[in-house]
């Protein structure tokens, strides 16, 4: 693997990391977990956190101490160019850091000086070993963000101790393994773009640091890396997920182009998949490499015919030219992406709307036939005489048959803001679309209510944990008002008459309803173009309703075998 990284000409670095009490169970032997104190986990992403815990003897400090030595010590021979020493978001190593979870008694405990005795014990042992041959990276919440946690101050005296066997620190802050903490250290796209720069800033200002800092969190362009270095808040940047949605983001940058990346979209749908298969919502290659590092020209070459111009039309246009087809594409908007552009008018998703933005010019400018303002019907996908059709109609509301539900706003007519609301709204359905147009609502000041058949602990959970966590609490912040286990028996002039699981019926008094129970695959559309030759395919919500991801990578899966 050095080998390999050297022959490209990148530097090769590896994480060292012990979750402590944050250990996966079904990855321990015994399923119990070490720590420094008997303290569980509430648990961050998927399978992270441990409610057995058993508190660690002088035996296991040594015997960890020496562990990670050993392994560095093996990268080193290995020639890695850096190891990164995993002390943030509430792993073994700040759990000895931090007041708020090592409750210990002894040398190890208590005072800041004994806290901090375990991180520094490996770090000089780690230099010990291998010298100068590696560099030694150390990654620490600049501030933990909970309740009798570490701060910056406290962390900035541990660098202080540290930089002497270090040779670089990287500030991240929050708790993963912490579930009300943990979007802090994985930040979706509710929080600002470079929210943890001031942390590392911190650090870079303090006279008594000597060491280079890095700084990571939100940065998804080269142009914001270049603000922070050129301000002088750090002396690095890092990031992961940019480089997900689009590894060519730094040569795109370097050549003069950044407008060709691919927008990440800080929606975490990479995050979920731990020790699992990666993914990506904008990139469908991601994960894949080994398999489509290279998309291939086709055999042969075939006139395809996409309906429709939405996120999964898009990228099946997109892929099917790379495989060297001759491409024509129905809208029967005037723009492509109408949908994922009204999504994207909510305040909290400027990401979204980059993407729609890049995905829109890049399918305009693909070189394919793009007919906008046009309703495909079977005699015009005929004409073109193609060899392959892709069905990407998306999908459509569901419009239950309830009474009144005409008094109902449409959900997307809500976020294009293309209606007027009364100051008391009562959005009928809880899943990620309900919950973000309440949250848009309840921050411009409505008085805002959500009710589903749902618990309310189910609200949401079509988002990633990281997304939905912060979501949650934005909702408690601005005093949305959640109902679960309840269904909508009609809508009337005054508002929403519901009843619980207890029969007990109550008119939720609003002056704007809003229909947001979901969407559905439009079967009539798709019977319409299914049987027109042998080749068809039915690509992103047309098939399934789903995410992004799902629609890109249904799309691209189907476009890339064609």
């Amino acid at each position: 693997m050095a080998d390999e990284a050297h022959y490209r000409g990148a530097k090769l670095s590896i994480e060292l990391v012990h979750a402590g009490r944050g250990a996966m169970p079904r990855l321990l032997k015994d399923g119990v977990a070490i720590a420094p104190s008997v303290f569980p986990a509430t648990g961050g992403p998927e399978g992270v956190g441990n409610t057995h815990i058993r508190e660690m003897t002088y035996a296991d400090i040594e015997h960890i101490i020496n562990r990670y030595a050993e392994i560095a010590e093996r990268l080193a021979r290995c020639e890695f160019d850096a190891i990164m020493l995993h002390a943030a978001h509430g792993n073994l190593i700040a759990q000895f850091m931090s007041p708020r979870f090592n409750h210990r008694t002894d040398w190890y405990g208590g005072s800041f000086e004994n806290r901090m005795r375990f991180p520094l014990q490996i770090m000089k042992e780690i230099r010990r070993r291998v010298g100068h041959r590696i560099n030694i990276d150390m990654r620490i919440s600049g501030e933990e963000l909970i309740p009798g946690g570490l701060t910056t101050e406290d962390m900035i005296e541990f660098v202080k101790l540290a930089q002497e066997y270090v040779d670089s620190v990287h500030v991240s802050v929050g708790m993963i393994i912490e579930s009300d903490y943990f979007y802090y250290s994985m930040p979706p796209y509710y929080h600002p773009h470079c929210h943890n720069v001031k942390y590392a800033e911190a650090f870079k200002k303090c006279p008594d640091i000597h060491i280079p800092v890095t700084t990571v969190g939100s940065i998804t362009t080269i142009a914001e890396a270049e603000e922070i270095l050129a301000a002088g808040k750090a002396d690095m940047v890092a990031m992961a997920r940019p480089l997900m949605a689009e590894p060519n983001l730094l040569k795109n940058a370097y050549a003069g182009r950044p407008e060709t990346s691919r927008p990440c979209l800080r929606c975490f749908e990479c995050a979920p998949n731990v020790m699992q298969h990666l993914h990506c919502a904008v990139n469908p290659v991601c994960g894949r490499e080994t398999q489509y590092r290279v998309i291939q020209k086709a055999d042969e070459r075939k006139k395809a015919v996409v309906i429709g111009g939405g996120v999964s039309g898009m990228m099946a246009v997109q892929t099917l030219l790379k495989r060297g087809h001759e491409v024509t594409l129905f809208e029967k908007e005037d723009t492509l992406g109408k949908k994922l552009y009204e999504i994207s008018c909510l305040s909290f998703k400027g990401d979204m709307r980059r993407y729609w933005d890049w995905d829109v010019k890049t399918t305009m400018n693909s070189g394919a036939k793009i007919v906008l303002g046009t309703e495909a019907t079977p005699e015009l996908v005929m004409a073109e005489n193609p060899d392959v059709i892709f069905i990407a109609t998306g999908s459509s509301l569901i419009v239950p048959p309830i009474e009144g539900i005409e008094k109902a706003r449409h959900i997307l007519d809500m976020d294009n803001k293309r209606v007027d609301v009364g100051h008391k709204v009562v959005v009928c359905g809880g899943g990620l679309s309900g919950t973000e147009c309440a949250l848009q609502l309840a921050m411009e000041g409505h008085d805002v209510t959500v009710v589903d058949m749902l618990p309310v602990d189910a609200f949401a959970k079509d988002a990633s944990p990281s997304p939905r966590t912060m979501l949650m609490a934005l909702l408690k912040k601005y005093n949305v008002r959640l109902i679960g286990e309840s269904k909508v028996l009609r809508f009337t002039d005054k508002g929403v008459e519901i009843e619980d699981r207890n029969w007990n019926r109550t008119l939720l008094e609003a002056d704007t309803a809003v229909n947001a129970l979901g969407m559905k695959s439009d079967s009539d559309v798709v019977a319409k173009f299914a049987g027109l030759i042998p080749e068809v395919y039915v690509v992103g919500d047309a098939a399934q309703v789903n995410n992004i991801r799902h629609a890109n990578q249904s799309a691209f899966i189907y476009a890339v075998e064609c």
